[in-house]
């Protein structure tokens, strides 16, 4: 009886919808599992279609197509001693869509198993395309009994059990779980509950990669049956590594102990506002980036984090000054473009500002200057960034923070426009956090410059739009600290104005807030895509109307 099972655990960065190049990925780590001795390769949930796949999965040539090129791969397990492989795929079964892995060995699909707790909640709606499988049963693989679920299911005791009670003798998760802030550990915590109620030990494949607004960051692992971090693999990079197995007392023991980089959390929010941006750029083959540069904090944190993702060559940065910014900002704005080595020009909107108060001058005869002349200032730069962006194929990066976005503290077709934004979900503390720590700490995998590059002064000057004289931030809204708590507590908490008052917080401050978060939901569903990094975003975790007449200061 065979005792040594080797599981290749390949952590891959899938693109959705791009079959043929996820399933050469998938060829790739194969032929090193192949040479490191593999007896099976384990890929992440979906990995030959990606995920999410949202609507893509409702063509149906789209799913014939992706279980074809399963049928493809099946032809690299031929041979005396192949390894097995394991892929996700969708899968038409009659009428029945359903979230598949499969089993490819000697060249044939082997087995099949469906996904059973389909998700439906926050950035999830697998209910809406797939139909949920049955509670799966063990795969028997050259002597072994392997318990296969597919992400979710991991997180309920139901099909953990069923396999334990069918003799399976190791849980193996495919999966496709996205990053958030203290999502890692939470993981690992239901896997611990999963193998303190069956005694078995699981190995954890997740996918890494930007898609769209998620951002899945790999942290791959394999725990023992008593709920120890065997192997841990690296998080925001693709990785792959040989687990060995060997069956000792009638239970499967790790015999490849190996730790994998784990960054703290400050260091996990930005790369993964690194990877969002850089692999939303690369898959969608834009050139590089373009985005004004203002002298403030949130530009040069943006411009920062695509530095550090695509490199200074393919970040164009814009000054774009008007007759109310100061000299401070010019300069400090010139001193990050330098310490970030990024192309830099200037370009004074005073003349175009000029021609639109001549243009309009007739119609707001009368009328006092108020945010419409602000506002003018702010959609002349949007209109400069995508005319060089249409010019030489740069996509335009956002720089707007989740504090700005959740209080419609933007400019609709102004600062708002453009393809991506790496802060959307990141408050204003945490804006000035990073950047110190980014002046700090150079991040594993970075392709920007070492030490600070974002100018101290950026950092502890007070906040402004400099849209009018002497303007401040805090003019219109209470100070960052506050006002991230209470949006904190609206947004993520979904707590009422009289729950925050509690706090300390003035009532009237409170509901005013509440007021200017509802009434912005139109321009935020009409704000580009950004990392998802908090547990609830603006976009798929939360989807509230935009006519909207409840206000929770009105109710006792």
């Amino acid at each position: 009886m065979n005792n040594e099972l080797s599981i290749y655990v390949a952590q891959l960065n899938p693109t959705v919808g791009a079959i043929q190049s996820n399933c050469e990925q998938i060829a790739a780590a194969y032929a090193r599992a192949v040479s490191a001795g593999a007896d099976l390769v384990l890929t992440p949930e979906l990995s030959v279609a990606g995920y999410p796949l949202e609507d893509l999965v409702l063509k149906p040539f789209f799913v014939r197509t992706a279980k074809r090129a399963v049928e493809s791969l099946a032809e690299l397990t031929l041979g005396e001693g192949a390894p097995g492989l394991i892929v996700g795929c969708p899968w038409q079964d009659g009428t029945h869509l359903r979230n598949a892995v499969v089993l490819l060995e000697a060249g044939q699909i082997q087995s099949v198993r469906f996904k059973h707790n389909l998700p439906n909640y926050g950035v999830f709606d697998e209910i809406r395309v797939f139909e949920p499988g049955a509670t799966p049963d063990p795969i028997e693989f050259r002597g072994f009994s392997l318990g296969v679920m597919i992400c979710e299911d991991m997180w309920f005791p139901d099909c953990t059990a069923a396999l334990a009670n069918s003799g399976a003798e190791i849980l193996l998760v495919p999966t496709c779980s996205p990053y958030e802030l203290g999502k890692h550990p939470e993981r690992q915590s239901y896997a611990r509950d999963r193998v303190k109620e069956s005694g078995l030990p699981l190995v954890f494949c997740n996918q890494i990669c930007g898609q769209d607004e998620l951002v899945f960051d790999g942290a791959s692992y394999a725990m023992t049956h008593d709920g120890a971090i065997a192997v841990q693999l690296d998080a925001f990079r693709e990785d792959e590594f040989l687990t060995k197995w060997s069956r000792q007392d009638g239970k499967l023991h790790c015999q490849s102990p190996h730790s994998g980089y784990e960054p703290d959390a400050m260091e996990g929010m930005y790369k993964a506002m690194m990877l969002g941006l850089g692999d939303y750029v690369r898959k969608n083959r834009f050139p590089g980036v373009v985005l004004g540069l203002s002298g403030g904090i949130d530009s040069a944190l943006s411009a920062a984090v695509a530095v550090d993702a695509l490199g200074s060559d393919r970040v164009h940065c814009v000054m774009m000054p008007s007759r109310y910014t100061s000299g401070e900002s010019l300069g400090d704005a010139e001193e990050c473009a330098k310490l970030l080595g990024v192309r830099y020009g200037v370009i004074a909107i005073k003349p175009g500002v000029e021609a639109f108060d001549d243009m309009l001058a007739e119609e707001f005869k009368g009328t006092e200057a108020d945010t419409t002349e602000e506002n003018i200032q702010s959609r002349l730069r949007g209109l400069i960034l995508m005319s060089l962006s249409n010019k030489f194929g740069n996509m335009v990066l956002t720089t707007g923070n989740k504090s700005e976005v959740s209080v419609g503290y933007a400019t609709l077709y102004g600062d708002m426009c453009g393809g991506y934004n790496a802060l959307k979900d990141v408050y204003k503390t945490e804006v000035f956090a990073l950047s110190r720590w980014r002046n700090s700490n150079l991040p594993q995998g970075a392709l920007g410059p070492t030490g600070g590059v974002i100018p101290n002064n950026i950092i502890v000057k007070p906040p402004t739009a400099e849209l009018r004289e002497d303007q401040k931030d805090e003019d219109s809204l209470p100070p960052y600290d506050e006002l991230d708590d209470m949006l904190r507590c609206l947004v993520d908490e979904e707590m009422s104005v009289a729950e925050i008052v509690q706090r300390g917080y003035d009532a009237s401050v409170v509901a005013r807030i509440e007021h200017l978060l509802y009434i912005a939901e139109y321009k935020r569903r009409q704000a580009p895509p950004g990392v998802k990094i908090t547990r609830k975003n603006f976009g798929g975790d939360r989807r509230y109307p935009i006519t909207n007449g409840f206000r929770s200061a009105r109710h006792k």
